[in-house]
């Protein structure tokens, strides 16, 4: 059981784990070792996970999510199985908790008079400087 917060806990039958060979060092251990840990989490179907918070797991997942709903997180950072899961489901309450925060709405405001006419001064400037640029004629 991995416990996110005082409401969200993930059941054990959610998480899958399964281990892969990693790239990377490791010498001649590479080869015959899966260290690294895949970690895939039912969260479409999970009950302890709020809808919002699911929109929002699916938004910030971004490519780590699956057509059928589930979250991938792999990690082979270390050589070990054991640091690779303990990392692995670390991301996944990192992430689950940063989707338990909802966004601030955005206030939408209008520029001010004062931005207005001193973004219109600057354009004029500027036009003035460019007019400045024409071809001379030779009367002048």
């Amino acid at each position: 059981m991995l416990k996110i917060n005082d409401q969200i806990t993930i059941e054990d039958w959610e998480l899958t784990e399964q281990f892969v060979r990693a790239s990377g060092p490791g010498g001649q251990n590479v080869n015959k070792v899966a260290s690294a840990v895949e970690l895939r989490f039912e969260a479409a179907r999970s009950p302890n996970l709020p809808d919002p918070v699911k929109r929002r797991l699916q938004r910030l997942a971004g490519r780590r999510w699956t057509k059928e709903g589930a979250l991938i997180i792999q990690c082979d950072e270390t050589r070990h199985q054991a640091r690779n899961r303990d990392i692995a489901r670390t991301r996944l309450a990192e992430l689950i908790t940063k989707a338990t925060e909802k966004p601030k709405r955005r206030i939408a405001t209008r520029p001010t008079l004062g931005s207005k006419k001193r973004r219109l001064k600057a354009k004029k400037v500027r036009g003035e400087v460019k007019a400045l640029r024409g071809n001379v004629t030779p009367d002048e």
